[in-house]
């Protein structure tokens, strides 16, 4: 073998002597690269080795609320209401873990019936359905859980309500409906998931808040980086850029670069989500058209007659319902396919009275995609609305118009992060609370806001943290300027498929819904119930409703903004 080594030693001579000639010839060339050269392959070695981090289900886990909201940085009182938040919208456990998909909750073996069906009935009463869950095998179930919607319609009148299902965690829920208009009604009630899917989504928010993760470029010359950023992120892979608001005290970090400074960070973008977060019996428990906003049929008619009645005997009717036996009242109903308020008068507004209505007015619409709707609808509905250009990237803003001759100015800004547009310059990402901190107010000035779909993904304390300051700075607003308006668009039923139910699930946007008209109850604001507004309506839920709904949306607000005046 020595031998054999000795015969190839000149080789190998040859080739490290012809190394070391072949760089000093191109050691001016390796001299030269610049800084663009050496930044694509920083990012090129970013991207391999992000790419090479496992993201399993079982690797990486973390759990972002205790890593951000130690109980020391709430008062007292925080930590009472936030105990109260969360008691509010607990969901029954399921019995049995890791239950086989045959004994989930089937909406083809489950059912419902309308408890004391007549022939007949009359507006303002009260109509009771009762619904018994089976599973897939055709047994009942025994314990609750079900994430369930529920309305009555009238399709020839475009008419629609919504319904209030209570769970009995037996199985059985009762769904109760006020009759609100004279015709032949329909109850439909809906599985939007079952128990066993509902366990599932309440795992991935608690233990994968990172399910959606973000990112943000770093850039000093020609030379710029890009890394991972979220609320919380493993100090122990790499040094964090500390992003937290001053004023705030939201938390954001990024990894920091290798080569350039956290000062550098130029923008914020949506990274992507994770995949293959399930293991392959809690896939069965999303499936469309199987368990993901399937029908439950009923059991025996579904339709009921209701009779109007005269001024007088209505009148009688409602202070003894009222008085007895009210167990829920919507906050309205369409007729017509015009969104009737059970609460006060709501106008239908044309351009020319949208013109006089904002006239010498100031509107701020502050949020995610779904108030940006507000602005878009506003300016392509009204001409002389103009569109003023900031060269914002499409879908993102700040957006601006303005019509000069009856003195309106529209404004849009989208909310800090956690936001998941495509690409947000740095300079361009603020918190709700301290846009409105900057608003003077008056009674000329009108701010609306929505904050909901973007935190879906994060434990809810999370997300009780963002409105507490909202909330804050909406009552130093109201302090100094008492007349002005504040609105809130709450949330909104959306268009679900396996993968989208585990980043924005129906189920996530009501706990945060009801956390929001918990933690404003009692201020003085205006919620324009988006929620009611998507269920009750015939259409398919979208994320971003269609234009008829935008539209009655759009009358609520104004209908506030510019209130009917009463001689």
């Amino acid at each position: 073998m020595w031998n054999k080594l000795a015969r190839c030693a000149p080789l190998f001579l040859f080739l490290v002597l012809s190394g070391f000639i072949f760089l000093l010839r191109n050691i001016g060339s390796i001299e030269n690269l610049n800084l663009k050269t050496v930044s694509a392959l920083n990012q090129l070695q970013y991207q391999i080795s992000t790419a090479l981090q496992p993201r399993s289900p079982l690797l990486g886990v973390r759990n972002l609320s205790q890593c951000i909201y130690p109980s020391q940085d709430q008062s007292p009182d925080e930590i009472t209401e936030e105990k109260l938040l969360l008691g509010l919208i607990a969901w029954p456990d399921s019995p049995q873990r890791n239950p086989p998909f045959q004994r989930s909750s089937s909406p083809f073996s489950s059912s419902f019936f309308i408890l004391n069906s007549r022939i007949q009935f009359t507006v303002g009463e009260q109509l009771e359905a009762l619904v018994r869950m089976h599973d897939f095998q055709g047994r009942p179930k025994q314990h609750g859980g079900d994430f369930l919607l529920a309305r009555i319609h009238s399709p020839e009148l475009k008419a629609g309500a919504i319904g209030k299902v209570v769970d009995h965690q037996n199985g059985f829920y009762s769904v109760y409906f006020v009759l609100l208009w004279a015709g032949v009604l329909r109850v439909s009630v809906t599985l939007v998931h079952p128990s066993e899917a509902v366990q599932v989504l309440k795992r991935l928010r608690e233990e994968r808040p990172d399910r959606v993760y973000f990112k943000s470029t770093f850039r000093s010359a020609r030379s710029f980086e890009t890394t991972e950023c979220n609320l919380c992120l493993p100090s122990s892979h790499r040094p964090l850029c500390n992003f937290t608001d001053p004023h705030t005290g939201e938390p954001w970090f990024c990894y920091k670069p290798r080569m350039l400074s956290c000062n550098t960070r130029v923008d914020h973008t949506k990274g992507g989500y994770l995949k293959h977060l399930l293991t392959g019996r809690e896939r069965l428990f999303f499936q469309s058209n199987v368990n993901i906003k399937v029908p439950i049929l009923a059991l025996g008619s579904d339709e009921v007659t209701v009779e109007s009645l005269d001024n007088e005997a209505q009148s009688k009717l409602e202070r003894r319902t009222h008085h007895n036996t009210v167990k829920f009242s919507p906050a309205g109903f369409y007729y017509q396919d015009a969104w009737v308020s059970n609460t006060g008068l709501i106008q239908q507004f044309n351009n020319t009275s949208i013109t006089e209505c904002l006239q010498g007015k100031a509107v701020h619409l502050f949020g995610d995609s779904t108030v940006r709707q507000w602005f878009e609808y506003l300016t392509e509905f009204l001409p002389d609305l103009m569109q003023i250009n900031l060269n914002s990237p499409k879908n993102v803003g700040p957006f601006l118009a303005v019509d000069s001759e009856h003195n309106i100015l529209l404004k849009y800004r989208c909310h800090g992060p956690p936001i998941r547009f495509s690409k947000v310059s740095t300079s361009e990402l603020r918190y709700i609370a301290n846009e409105l901190d900057d608003i003077t107010g008056g009674k000329d000035v009108v701010v609306a806001f929505t904050i909901w779909s973007h935190f879906s993904t994060f434990p809810v304390e999370v997300y009780i943290r963002r409105l507490r300051h909202i909330r804050r700075a909406v009552l130093r607003l109201r302090a100094r300027a008492p007349e002005t308006l504040v609105v809130i668009r709450t949330a909104n039923a959306q268009a679900l498929d396996p993968e989208y139910s585990l980043y924005n699930s129906d189920w996530f946007s009501l706990q945060l819904d009801t956390v929001l008209r918990h933690m404003f109850r009692g201020l003085d604001v205006v919620l324009v119930d988006a929620w009611e507004m998507t269920v009750a309506h015939s259409l398919p839920h979208a994320l971003h409703p269609p234009p008829v709904i935008v539209k009655n949306q759009i009358d609520v607000f104004l209908s506030h903004v510019c209130p009917v005046k009463h001689k």
